[in-house]
């Protein structure tokens, strides 16, 4: 079994099995984080070497970073460890509000994800909400094996299998018939985000700062390649005097 095959079945797994507990857990332990593994002190020696780093070139970021922030962008991403906002923009702490989960879904009865959106157009002021998904996508892929099933659509009994029917019931949908693999997973994906800025769009915040005159606040589609680090734009974006949504979500975008 390759990589790629080995992350596909464990997603899998994840999305089939019922909710289970780890067994023989350990209630009490002495260990130190710093000596659970390399993993773990890679974490700390890094740090102290960022730090480090940071104080010698600028000596007042720390105190001015904990006064106040300002970021201009909420990144609405994906969980996947390959898509990190700050690293993939070169962006420095303090320039993106984050909010990421399996799939950078945005489900419209989610508070974890209407409060953050909430947080960034109320309080933090953002200008530009980005929705980012990316090639692929190990939700995105169970999403597509899943609505493949020759079986009936049944309850789904896990959080991740949860979490991910909205979607599932929308791949279900799309045409993908004549599609290899990889070209029905970039079209989930892609159709995805189309769904995901169309409810960023239709959240309570979002209106309510539109209504309210501000017109600097805009909503964008985007795509990461893990094959070539490129974020591509699916021409997508909208601001408070755009045309209607779905007038838009069939602009094919371009590479930025």
């Amino acid at each position: 079994m390759d990589k790629d095959d080995q992350c596909s079945h464990q997603w899998n797994v994840a999305f089939a099995q019922p909710n289970s507990r780890p067994t023989n857990f350990a209630t009490t332990t002495t260990t130190t984080l710093r000596t659970m593994g390399p993993g773990l002190e890679k974490i700390f020696s890094s740090n102290s070497h960022w730090l480090a780093a940071m104080n010698a070139t600028e000596p007042e970021f720390f105190e001015q970073s904990a006064k106040s922030q300002s970021p201009k962008i909420l990144w609405l991403g994906c969980s996947d460890s390959r898509v990190p906002e700050s690293l993939i923009t070169s962006s420095r702490p303090g320039d993106i509000f984050v909010h990421r989960n399996i799939a950078n879904q945005v489900h419209p009865d989610d508070d974890s994800v209407l409060s953050v959106i909430a947080y960034a157009t109320e309080v933090v002021g953002v200008e530009h909400i980005l929705v980012i998904g990316h090639t692929n996508c190990g939700g995105a892929t169970a999403c597509l094996d899943a609505s493949t099933e020759n079986t009936s659509p049944s309850e789904p009994t896990t959080p991740l299998a949860r979490w991910l029917a909205p979607l599932t019931k929308h791949v279900r949908t799309l045409k993908l018939e004549g599609l290899s693999k990889s070209e029905a997973l970039m079209k989930v994906v892609e159709e995805s985000v189309r769904v995901q800025v169309a409810n960023v769009i239709n959240t309570v915040p979002v209106k309510a700062t539109w209504s309210a005159g501000k017109k600097n606040l805009w909503v964008h589609g985007l795509v990461y390649e893990l094959e070539t680090g490129r974020l591509r734009d699916l021409g997508i974006s909208q601001g408070s005097a755009e045309k209607p949504m779905t007038n838009r979500i069939q602009s094919r975008g371009a590479r930025l």
